[in-house]
Parts: structure tokens; C-alpha cells; sequence
């Protein structure tokens, strides 16, 4: 069961993250997530309901607020990233999150093995592959790298939070449509003060406006509800199984999002850059393994 759930993290995290690339290529990226997980509020608002999950509240919710504040954070830089690109070199990247489960472990009383401390040496040098042919002369780029670590921390913090957050599958409704709720709230102050400052909430007129965000909806609901999805998958994942399991399996999700950007977007990376990409993630399954 742990193995199942977690492939399906990997899975439909990394489908997420590819459509929410490509949305904010034409959409400001604080809308796709405001309304993304606007969706996903409705869609567990009604679950949380039919299932009676409010009785299963408690303190332990407070880790799902945590998670809602740490979660629009990551996505809209993990978002930026994507949309800076190539999706092939940032997503697995963003791999790196499953650092903040591990040093969690350590904190607790964990002691780091020999697997560990290679998978330290292993990511730092693929964060320096991935990004270094990138930095010289482009600072766009160096602004992807930069988010996407932001958004790796941000995303093993959120595992990590969401794990603690209920201990039975209608306790994970709860917690998981309090997280989402404080996803939007956060979300949409942000927007709010944007759009304050002269940033814009919705596409130029042009590229299509507010036309395109409807037109957008089914998109921005798979978005949304497979993230929401995947987060379940994940603790449920962790509570059935060694979490060190679970975690090696769900941070494989980066892969799905590159072969997805090969697949539709015809991305073809540098030799160096995909070297740097694939022991970044071999870095972080060590990390998560050891």
C-alpha cells in the first residue's frame, strides 16, 4: 500500500506541476493559484461535509494551517520557475524538498548514514550542473534556480506538516481542506497586494483576458485537485509504511513532469544540464533512503 500511494504522489504531483508551468506562461501565477485551489476547496468543502469529517477536529490542525500559509509560498515560486524554465531541469530541482523530512528525522534523534551523507555531496554537485551553465550572462535563469530552491524547502515542509496533521482518512479531509483554505487565503492577500502595486490579476487583454482564465478552468481544476490529491496519497503513504519508503517514491514526481515537458513541449536540455537534473534527484533519493 505504501508503494501504491506514494507512485500515485509522484504521479499526479507531477502532472500539477507541469499544467501549473504552463498555465502561468500566459495566467499571473498568484491567479492560477488562488483559483486553483479555490477549486479544491469546493470540491473538499462537499467531501468534508458528506463525510461528517468536522468531528475529527483538534489541535492537530494547526500543522495543516502551517501547511496553507508554507504552500502558496512554494507553488508560486515553484510556478515562476517552470515558467522561466526548462521545466526539465527545474522540477527535479525541486526534488531537493525531501531534505526537510530528512533533517526532521535528524532533529528528533535521527542520526544521518553513510547513503545520507552521500546524497548531501551527490545534490549539491547536481544543483551546480543544473544551474551553473545557466548563471553566466543570464540572471533570468539564476532567478529560476534561486525559486526553485525556495520552493523545494517550501514543499518538504508541507510533507512534512501534512503528515502530522490527522491520523485517520476522514481526519485527512479535514486537515486537508483547512490547509487549502489557508492555501487561498494566503493566496489571495497576495494577489490583493499585487494587484495594489500595479501587478495584474488576470491576463492582458489581448492574450485573451478574462476569457482565457475560463477557458483555463478545467486546467486550473486538475491542477488544483491533483495537488490536493497528491498530498492525501502522501500521508496516507506515510502512515501505512516507513515514511522513508514513501518519501524515496513521491520524490521520484519531478520525472513524470520531465518526460511530460519532452513529451509536449519538445524540451531538449544541454548534456551537462540533464547530468546536473538526474543526480539532483539521485541526490534526494539517497538523502530520503539512507
Amino acid at each position: 500500500m505504501t508503494a501504491l500511494f506514494a507512485l500515485a504522489t509522484s504521479l499526479l504531483w507531477g502532472l500539477a506541476d507541469f499544467g501549473g508551468g504552463l498555465l502561468t506562461r500566459r495566467t499571473p501565477a498568484l491567479t492560477v493559484v488562488v483559483v486553483s485551489q479555490s477549486i479544491a476547496v469546493v470540491v473538499l468543502g462537499a467531501i468534508v461535509v458528506a463525510t461528517g469529517a468536522f468531528t475529527e477536529a483538534g489541535p492537530q490542525l494547526w500543522y495543516a494551517v502551517a501547511a496553507g500559509v508554507v504552500g502558496p509560498v512554494a507553488m508560486l515560486s515553484f510556478y515562476k520557475a517552470l515558467a522561466l524554465g526548462p521545466m526539465g531541469v527545474v522540477s527535479p530541482l525541486g526534488s531537493l524538498g525531501v531534505v526537510v523530512p530528512v533533517s526532521v528525522g535528524l532533529l528528533l534523534g535521527d542520526r544521518p548514514g553513510l547513503l545520507q551523507f552521500a546524497g548531501i555531496g551527490v545534490a549539491v554537485v547536481g544543483v551546480l550542473l543544473a544551474g551553473g551553465p545557466e548563471l553566466r550572462g543570464a540572471p533570468v535563469q539564476r532567478q529560476a534556480v534561486l525559486l526553485t530552491l525556495l520552493a523545494a524547502f517550501g514543499f518538504g515542509s508541507v510533507m512534512a506538516l501534512i503528515a502530522e496533521a490527522s491520523t485517520t482518512l476522514t481526519g485527512l479531509f479535514l486537515a486537508l481542506f483547512v490547509q487549502r483554505v489557508t492555501n487561498v487565503a494566503v493566496g489571495g492577500a497576495a494577489l490583493y497586494a499585487s494587484v495594489k502595486r500595479g501587478g495584474r490579476a488576470l491576463p492582458p487583454a489581448e492574450e485573451g483576458g478574462p476569457r482565457l482564465v475560463l477557458r483555463s478552468l478545467p486546467a486550473l481544476a486538475f491542477v488544483g485537485l491533483a495537488d490536493v490529491a497528491a498530498n492525501g496519497t502522501y500521508s496516507i503513504a506515510a502512515q501505512h509504511g516507513p515514511v522513508t519508503v514513501a518519501a524515496v517514491l513521491a520524490s521520484l514526481y519531478p520525472v513524470v513532469t520531465a518526460l511530460a515537458a519532452r513529451g509536449v513541449l519538445k524540451e531538449r536540455l544541454r548534456a551537462v544540464q540533464a547530468a546536473g537534473a538526474g543526480l539532483a534527484l539521485v541526490g534526494a533519493v539517497l538523502l530520503a533512503s539512507g
